[in-house]
């Protein structure tokens, strides 16, 4: 699981450095990624209630092909799998992938894990019904390139969900001051602030890729309490539902 990838104009070797120094503590609920835990639960229920399932059924994601991009280490991946989805999940830090396929192993859980690139499975035309990309945009290198390969990995008919923050005033006094220098419930360096997306410039994006945006929501952190909540105000942590057209 060691072995560098091809060159992908949207890796920034920097950050897949700092994710393998951080990778071993990804499934320590009270380390550096508490606010993953946290955030997990909270758009797992987002993402199967704007897809009209819910979560009283034993698998309401049955019968669909999720693809989890930037996994990390599986989070969000394993919470697909035990709502019954088939769910491949890729990440270009290494470390992470060994994590993430170690854990689910424990968790007896079949998850495909893959240390690849969106823009490589593109190329290879694999299509799914549902697309994650959640807090993976701001960490690229290229989003152009990214979000080209990831919009193809739709298939028509099929959903996108991505989590970002956004290059607002707020985001960086938020996002970086307050989440990574005041509260410190973020390691420094998490985020870069050129790196935010606007949501006009995530749909624009989106829209050059065949797919509509369908619904937005922001996401209130407290970091003292450590809770987190859906609101309208998309100032800072915000997600967004897309489809793409069944004729795309």
């Amino acid at each position: 699981m060691s072995e560098s990838l091809p060159p992908v104009a949207s890796i920034d070797p920097e950050e897949q450095a700092f994710y393998t120094r951080l990778a071993h503590q990804w499934w320590d609920e009270s380390g550096p990624f508490w606010p993953l835990h946290v955030l997990n639960r909270l758009r797992a229920g987002w993402i199967i209630e704007k897809l009209g399932l819910g979560w009283k059924t034993p698998a309401p994601l049955a019968g669909l092909s999720v693809l989890d991009i930037g996994c990390g280490g599986g989070l969000l991946a394993e919470a697909m799998a035990r709502a019954g989805a088939s769910v491949t999940a890729i990440d270009v830090t290494a470390k992470n992938v060994e994590v993430a396929r170690l854990h689910s192993l424990q968790q007896g859980l079949a998850i495909d894990y893959r240390h690849c690139a969106a823009e490589t499975l593109a190329a290879q035309g694999a299509r799914f019904d549902l697309v994650l990309n959640m807090e993976v945009v701001e960490h690229v290198a290229d989003l152009s390139s990214f979000l080209n390969a990831v919009t193809a990995l739709v298939a028509p008919g099929g959903h996108l969900f991505v989590a970002t923050l956004n290059r607002t005033l707020a985001g960086f006094v938020i996002g970086i001051v307050g989440a990574e220098y005041v509260a410190r419930v973020l390691p420094k360096g998490t985020h870069q602030w050129r790196r935010f997306v606007k949501p006009t410039e995530l749909a624009s994006h989106l829209d050059r890729g065949g797919l509509t945006v369908m619904a937005r929501t922001g996401v209130r952190v407290n970091p003292w309490s450590r809770r987190m909540a859906l609101t309208p105000w998309l100032g800072v942590n915000y997600m967004v539902m897309a489809q793409k057209s069944p004729a795309a």
